[in-house]
């Protein structure tokens, strides 16, 4: 069974878009989902610096509807077996496993990212850290003593803590026993209280999408179990925003689902090196470029 996987905020990378542009498929569908976003996708997808594709309200579009591109080229009509996403890419694997038009994700993502944006403007200055390895225990309680929130169980060893700067210049300053912390590039704590002024903003857009229930196995960032109702699907999209992201359950999902291989969509990477030590042993590809497309093919052959 394939599953597909699509990335999340911070894996975006100044000039992605370059080589897919080659494709006409794939450039006539970027253009199509860049009428859905008041964002010059190709612009920030080719020329933007790193600075630039940072910002929340462009990232976040910008991702999905790359992933959603690249899904529907690697993908040529073939349904997955089990389709997931991290953070802001739940809205491309809903896209991808039928809940939502690709158009409607596009267009509901960019009011998540500027509502996103406008929520940590708001508050104190925030952040978010990548904690790798330490004890998961000590992490736990360290973070508490912070007040710090783990936005993020990545697994394997990988928690993503959000809330006051200053708690996360602590963390990094003062790390747990036997962890490395990294501050992300990002713009604020997502998937913590501080986004809930964003919750309300996301549920008025949404009430308006049409939603079908999912084509394929549909696995949520909220506890990694099995979405089968368009309603639940835009319910759970909503909530998120404010909710920690447990891709833990999700891969710990797959394993039980029986999954054989992963296909990440661009930009690929991030997942697919979170599998290597959460779904040990299971076949992956990563599509960064047109170039990863074979290597794609081969693995739906075997696996879909």
């Amino acid at each position: 069974m394939l599953a597909v996987l699509c990335p999340g905020q911070g894996a975006q990378t100044p000039g992605m878009l370059l080589p897919w542009l080659e494709l006409d498929s794939v450039a006539q569908r970027l253009h199509a989902l860049s009428n859905a976003t008041e964002v010059d996708l190709i612009a920030h997808g080719t020329t933007s610096d790193a600075d630039t594709i940072r910002d929340t309200a462009i990232a976040q579009p910008l991702l999905v509807a790359t992933a959603i591109a690249t899904g529907r080229e690697a993908l040529a009509g073939l349904t997955p077996g089990v389709v997931a996403g991290h953070s802001v890419g739940e809205f491309a694997a809903a896209a991808l496993a039928g809940t939502l038009a690709d158009a409607d994700a596009v267009s509901l993502v960019t009011v998540r990212g500027r509502a996103m944006a406008q929520a940590a403007a708001q508050s104190e200055p925030t952040s978010m850290a990548a904690v790798l390895g330490g004890v998961a225990e000590e992490v736990a309680e360290k973070l508490e003593s912070l007040g710090l929130t783990p936005a993020n169980a990545n697994g394997g060893g990988q928690v993503v803590a959000a809330g006051a700067k200053s708690a996360i210049d602590a963390l990094v300053a003062e790390p747990p026993a036997r962890a490395r912390v990294v501050e992300l590039q990002v713009a604020g704590a997502f998937h913590t209280s501080y986004m809930a002024p964003a919750v309300e903003i996301l549920a008025d857009a949404a009430s308006g999408v049409a939603r079908t229930r999912p084509t394929a196995t549909l696995l949520s960032n909220a506890d990694g179990t099995a979405v089968d109702s368009g309603d639940e699907v835009l319910a759970r999209l909503v909530s998120q925003v404010a909710s920690p992201v447990r891709w833990d359950l999700c891969m710990e999902r797959m394993l039980e689902l029986g999954v054989t291989g992963i296909l990440e969509v661009a930009p690929g990477g991030v997942l697919t090196g979170l599998a290597k030590r959460g779904m040990k042993g299971v076949p992956a590809v990563a599509l960064k470029t047109p170039d990863d497309l074979p290597a794609a093919r081969e693995l739906l052959e075997a696996h879909a």
